[in-house]
Parts: structure tokens; C-alpha cells; sequence
């Protein structure tokens, strides 16, 4: 059916870049990876009119490596099925940083006649239509550190980037503003070209690591969107990284001496007439959201840490938690209450690394809130009053992934596929990651 609309955008963009031969149409798998097609644009403007769009269903499925594994009856039993999409109206953006003028629009399964039901931004839709049933709207900031270096590695390690001004490595982290100035060129680009894809950007901080960066964004009520944005970030940022001599990673913990990168979602909830329920009853609701979250923590680990690297951030010292903790105006809790008023009011989540698959990252925290209003449960005291306060989570792979697969309110609130679909994703991953000898263990054992 043709969507008048998606037509308009199509013919607006085609005016406005009069140069762009191709799109790119792209969509987020599990580990966080875009995959897709590039598209004639006038091909484009058919699929706006009407024209059926599929991409083979286990696209979604592959591995960190792109490879496929046998999960359930998909990839080897399913014939490699096609499955329907669509394009996501208001993301056809042009690209800056590819050498040929280029634009990208986001597809996705949800909406369509058959969703994907283990696409990362399906399980996002339907967690949120759900809350919306119940008059729960969330509002949502993404936070993303990540890391520059410069482009070549030598003997396969990562190098720290230089600036152009000083040709210094930035081998002195710190958070002073002087920094800024001299990785400016890429940074600023960054947020340009972030921008240019609808992505509202805001404060931009030098972290404590060398090379490392935070960009923030602004609050959204539509928290697809606020995903989106985070997912679009992050392929913007390592373009216009190359463009400019680096490499930007967003890599949880790429030097164990320093601090890692995470992924810090602040939520809040409102009703239909824009009141704060987290600010309800004197702040009772805010108490039952966070219980709600931390009972639900420790069986989201392999979305929080989608692999091996993300679990060692775990054990930084530095503003990670190591067990399941809330605290007002504490960044080594897991969950910060951010100092404010009762209309701002909101929850920020610190757990998740950087390259965690923001859809499913937003989806959880989303269950653990929607859980906890309706359960009701008083949390554990808060780090302010006791240091120690905290509930233990796995900080491995195959452990977590068994507190995960069959954890009653996850299926519930994700859908029982996808969890499947999911663990088995991760599980298989982990263990085609292990299947290596490194040079240490010869060294240590031989």
C-alpha cells in the first residue's frame, strides 16, 4: 500500500540531494550491527509506493562475526526464509562521511504483517504499545561513551589517537576541557554529522580514559526514537572517525588500566496528562520502579554485557557497579536517582556497556520499571545509607545466560522466542570465541 508520506520524504530528500545515487537501507541485529542493502533511489520511491521490501528473516540472527548459528529450527531447518519490512518514516538522512554522496534510511519488521519476533526493535515496539495500554509513557536520554585510537594497530593493539594540533598521543586522560580543543576537528564533525541524521546532540565531555569521549543526547517521549538515535550514533561516529584518521570504538572495556565505556539511559515515566508516576505518592513509586529493576537486573546480563569484553568493565574502579545497587546522586550505583525536581524526576541506568544493542537495553529497563509499579516491593536499602548494599550478578557468559533464559517475568515481558532466540544467540557466540588458544596460554601452560 502506498504511504503518501514516506513518498513525500522520498521526493523531499531527492531535491534537496539531488547528487545521492544510492540509500543505504539498514536495520540493528542482535549483537548491534547494521546490516542491510544499498538501494537505487528510485528504487526507493517504489518501495515508498507500495513496492514489498524483504531481507532474509536471519539476518537479525547473525553472530558478532556475521556468521550463522543453528538456533531452534532457524538458519539450517527454515529454508532462509524472506521477511517483510518497512521503511521508518523521518530517518532518510544523507551520509557525510562515505567518500560518494550516499543516504541511509532505518527499516524495520515491526509494523508489518509479520514482525520479526527476536528483531531488536520489535521486542523495543512491543514493550512500549504495552506500557502505553497501561497509560505509561516513557521519556528517554541515551548517553554514549566511546573511544578514539588511531587508525593503525600495531601487533593487533590499539594505539592512543593523536591530535592534529600537538601531534601528541592523548596519553594523559583526563577530564580537563583543553582536550576538546585539540581533538576538535572530529568531535565537532561528530556532532555535525549526528545531526544531520535528526539526532538531537548535545553536551560533549573529555572522559577519564585516553581518547575516550562522551556525547549526550536529548530526552525524547517516543523511546524508539531515542534507541534509534543511539543506534544511528554510533555508525555516524565511527564513519566520520575513518574520515578523519581514527578509528572510534565503542568497545566496553579496551584497556583493562582504564575506564570503561557504558551506555547510561535516563527514563522517566508519565501519564496521559503528563504527570511524573515515578513522583507519585511522595516519591513511593520512584522506590517500587527501582526494586522492580533490581530484582529484574541480575537475569539481563547478556543484554547489559552482550560479550566477553563487556564483562570485564564489570570490575572497573572507577563508577561500575559490581552488584545490583541504587543510590541518589551515586554513580557507583547501578541505578543513579539524579538530583530533581518532581517533574524531571527519573531513573539513570549506568549498567550497560557501550556496545550493548541500545533496543533491547531500553527493553529491559522498561519490564524492570513496568514490574516493579505493579508488584509494589520496597527495594534494598540505597548506597547513601549502606555502603554495601547490593544484589550479587552473573559476570560470566553461560552463567548468565541460564539466570536469563528462563527467568518467568523476562519471557513475559520480552516474549518467550525472543529470550530463547536470544540466549542461544549469545551462548554460541561465547563459545566460538573461546574456541582459540592465545599466545598467553602457550606461554603460561605449554
Amino acid at each position: 500500500m502506498m504511504d503518501a508520506d514516506l513518498l513525500a520524504e522520498v521526493h523531499a530528500f531527492r531535491q534537496r540531494y539531488p547528487d545521492v545515487r544510492y540509500v543505504d537501507l539498514i536495520s540493528l541485529d542482535i549483537p548491534g550491527h547494521f546490516y542491510g542493502k544499498r538501494y537505487p533511489v528510485e528504487m526507493l520511491e517504489k518501495v515508498a509506493s507500495g513496492s514489498a521490501l524483504k531481507l532474509p528473516q536471519n539476518c537479525v540472527l547473525l553472530g558478532v562475526q556475521g556468521g550463522l548459528f543453528k538456533i531452534g529450527d532457524y538458519c539450517f531447518n527454515d529454508g532462509d526464509p524472506d521477511a517483510l519490512r518497512r521503511l521508518v518514516p523521518g530517518t532518510l538522512k544523507p551520509v557525510s562521511w562515505e567518500a560518494q554522496p550516499l543516504g541511509q534510511m532505518l527499516i524495520t519488521s515491526d509494523g508489518t504483517e509479520k514482525p520479526i519476533v527476536f528483531e531488536p526493535r520489535q521486542v523495543l515496539a512491543q514493550v512500549l504499545d504495552r506500557l502505553a495500554g497501561k497509560g505509561i509513557h516513557p521519556v528517554v536520554a541515551f548517553e554514549l561513551e566511546f573511544y578514539l585510537f588511531d587508525k593503525k594497530l600495531r601487533d593487533g593493539l590499539p594505539q592512543f589517537p593523536r591530535d592534529d594540533l600537538t601531534d601528541d598521543a592523548d596519553d594523559q586522560p583526563n577530564m580537563h576541557i583543553e582536550r576538546l580543543s585539540r581533538f576538535a576537528p572530529v568531535l565537532d564533525e561528530m556532532v555535525e554529522a549526528s545531526r544531520a541524521q535528526g539526532i538531537d546532540t548535545t553536551v560533549i565531555t573529555a572522559e577519564l580514559g585516553p581518547g575516550q569521549f562522551e556525547i549526550n543526547f536529548g530526552h525524547l517521549d517516543d523511546g524508539l526514537r531515542a534507541a534509534d538515535w543511539a543506534a544511528l550514533f554510533c555508525r555516524s561516529t565511527r564513519g566520520v572517525a575513518l574520515k578523519h584518521g581514527y578509528r572510534a570504538s565503542f568497545m566496553a572495556k579496551p584497556y583493562l588500566q582504564h575506564p570503561g565505556s557504558g551506555m547510561h539511559v535516563h527514563v522517566s515515566l508519565y501519564d496521559a496528562a503528563g504527570n511524573n508516576l515515578l513522583a507519585a505518592n511522595q516519591q513511593q513509586s520512584l522506590r517500587h520502579a527501582v526494586a522492580g529493576c533490581l530484582e529484574l537486573l541480575p537475569h539481563c546480563m547478556p543484554i547489559f554485557a552482550p560479550n566477553q569484553n563487556a564483562f570485564r568493565r564489570l570490575g572497573g574502579t572507577t563508577n561500575i557497579a559490581t552488584r545490583a545497587s541504587w543510590g541518589f546522586e551515586d554513580r557507583d550505583a547501578c541505578l543513579r536517582i539524579p538530583e530533581s525536581d518532581a517533574k524531571n524526576l527519573r531513573i539513570e541506568y549506568r549498567l550497560a556497556g557501550a556496545d550493548a544493542n541500545p533496543y533491547l537495553v531500553l527493553a529491559a529497563i522498561l519490564v524492570g520499571l513496568e514490574q516493579g509499579l505493579e508488584a509494589g516491593n520496597e527495594p534494598i536499602p540505597p548506597l547513601n545509607e549502606d555502603r554495601n548494599s547490593g544484589v550479587d550478578f552473573p559476570l560470566e557468559m553461560l552463567e548468565a545466560v541460564r539466570a536469563m533464559q528462563h527467568q518467568p517475568q523476562l519471557r513475559e515481558g520480552l516474549g518467550a522466542e525472543f529470550v530463547d532466540v536470544y540466549c542461544e544467540n549469545k551462548r554460541q557466540d561465547h563459545l566460538a570465541f573461546m574456541q582459540e588458544i592465545s599466545a598467553r596460554e602457550y606461554r603460561w601452560y605449554l
